[in-house]
């Protein structure tokens, strides 16, 4: 019992002492690790302050930096400003300097003036007074002293003038008779039965009576559709199996001949197919005048003209120049010039092309300001066609003086191709001029798309744009219309005015 107390005793004795040892031991670990934390730390700390310091010295040199670079730029910004300021100050003194001048120089200019003024006031004064003193002196008056040095003169030179004023009456007397020869000869050719017809109509042959209420159409839309689009006149009367186009422009009437002849063949007369006939019948009649045009070329055997040349040449088929055709014309003065130059010994070539090309302006005459010869030597220049060709058309009407024979000879030819009998008539040439001109005045006004003159110029059908000509515009438009016909153009009887405003909706449905 003893024993086990006292292992029992040594046991905690032992444990106490090793408890006490551990905790010694412990402490003194915990010490040695304590003092390497604080190295560690007293270290990071004096580096931290070291390159805080590094920073702070490398900040201050770079705001050194900056502000010298900003101290350099204020310095260079002054200068700049200062120089300008100098270069304003410059330009105002010399601006001063300039207007000082400028004004004494107006002070000069205005004195002289008044000096000039006062010398011819003293000059005409001084004129006035020495007239008066030589009247006072030869006791005549200014007229009086004129009369008599007339008289001298004429009496000094009495011989002289009268050969002088023979002269001029037997220069006179030959003019007035060459001049009544050929008044003569004229008449005398314009003796002969005119054969121009006035032609404004085309009659289009039907196979039989029936077709004509197809092509009038229902209350009248398809006649009125087709007459809409060409701007002639269709005449559906009583005439058995024919129907008759009327209209001066024959390029209208010939349009509209081929576009109802589509139609008779097509058989289906309707707006719509009218429209597709009228646009076929433009591009047909376009190439007839390209087909006239390189047929009238050939004939006369001039070579290398431009197309749009050819084309313009075409298109005189279709104009007339007092009922004559004027490609006709053309190709008449061309051969003409052609003999005439071939019995001189003169150039035969040339006289063929100035010969067929001298009214080439006319194709245009209606669309472009100017006479037909200024038109045609604009033409001419822009295809690049030769001097002396252009040289020998324009003066057959005299407008221009004569500057080769070649020119004599277009002149001659022109002549005579117009003067022949029934070559021309007046008549058919003032009607076209005064249809035109009615179709002009309608074609003025705001808003009007087209024109056409019908009923021989009794009527004229004026259509509108319905965007910019409602309805009351368009009774208004025709009261303007009929008023300016009135106060511009002479004509017997009365016009009809008609305009019509047409508003059409399509749509396609697929």
């Amino acid at each position: 019992m003893d024993f086990s107390f006292g292992l029992l005793s040594i046991g905690i004795l032992a444990l106490a002492v090793g408890s006490m040892l551990g905790y010694f031991a412990r402490q003194s670990i915990a010490k040695k690790q304590l003092g390497t934390a604080e190295g560690k730390i007293n270290k990071m700390t004096l580096e931290a302050e070291e390159k805080a310091r590094l920073v702070l010295l490398e900040a201050k040199n770079k705001a050194v930096e900056v502000l010298e670079d900003a101290k350099k730029d204020e310095k260079a910004r002054q200068d700049q400003i200062f120089r300008l300021e100098k270069r304003l100050e410059t330009r105002e003194e010399n601006l001063d300097r300039k207007l000082d001048e400028t004004e004494r120089e107006k002070r000069h200019l205005i004195a002289k003036a008044d000096e000039i003024k006062r010398i011819r006031k003293e000059a005409e004064n001084a004129r006035v007074e020495q007239f008066k003193r030589l009247e006072k002196i030869a006791g005549l008056s200014k007229e009086e002293a004129k009369k008599i040095l007339l008289q001298l003169a004429e009496e000094q030179n009495r011989d002289f003038l009268a050969e002088r004023i023979k002269k001029l009456e037997r220069e006179g007397h030959d003019e007035l008779e060459k001049k009544a020869r050929d008044i003569m000869s004229t008449a005398m050719q314009k003796y002969a039965g005119s054969h121009a017809a006035e032609t404004t109509t085309s009659t289009v042959a039907i196979e039989s009576d029936d077709l004509k209420g197809r092509i009038i159409g229902r209350e009248g839309r398809n006649i009125k559709t087709l007459e809409r689009l060409t701007g002639i006149e269709v005449i559906v009367d009583d005439t058995p199996e024919a129907i008759v186009l009327s209209g001066f422009n024959p390029v209208r009437r010939e349009t509209a001949r081929i576009a109802l002849e589509k139609l008779i063949a097509d058989g289906r007369i309707h707006p719509t197919r009218i429209e597709e006939a009228v646009n076929f019948a433009k591009t047909e009649v376009a190439n007839k005048i390209k087909e006239a045009g390189e047929a009238a070329a050939y004939d006369v055997g001039v070579a290398g003209l431009d197309p749009k040349l050819i084309q313009l040449l075409g298109r005189l088929r279709f104009r007339t120049s007092y009922g004559q055709n004027v490609l006709l014309h053309s190709l008449e003065v061309a051969h003409l010039s052609g003999a005439l130059a071939a019995e001189l010994g003169l150039n035969v070539s040339l006289a063929k092309k100035a010969g067929l090309l001298h009214d080439i302006g006319k194709a245009i005459d209606h669309e472009v300001q100017g006479t037909h010869i200024e038109i045609g030597i604009n033409i001419l220049k822009k295809f690049g066609i030769g001097h002396d060709v252009i040289d020998a058309m324009k003066s057959h009407h005299e407008d221009y003086p004569f500057e080769s024979n070649e020119a004599m000879i277009i002149a001659a030819a022109d002549a005579l191709s117009a003067s022949r009998p029934g070559a021309r008539k007046d008549t058919l040439e003032d009607y076209l001029k005064r249809l035109g001109d009615l179709e002009n005045v309608a074609q003025s006004f705001e808003g009007v798309e087209k024109t056409y003159a019908i009923q021989a110029g009794r009527e004229i059908r004026v259509f509108v744009k319905p965007d910019k000509v409602d309805d009351l515009g368009a009774i208004k438009l025709s009261r303007e219309i009929a008023d300016k016909i009135e106060q511009e153009l002479k004509y017997p009887g009365e016009i009809k005015v008609n305009v019509l405003r047409e508003t059409r909706a399509v749509e396609v449905a697929r």
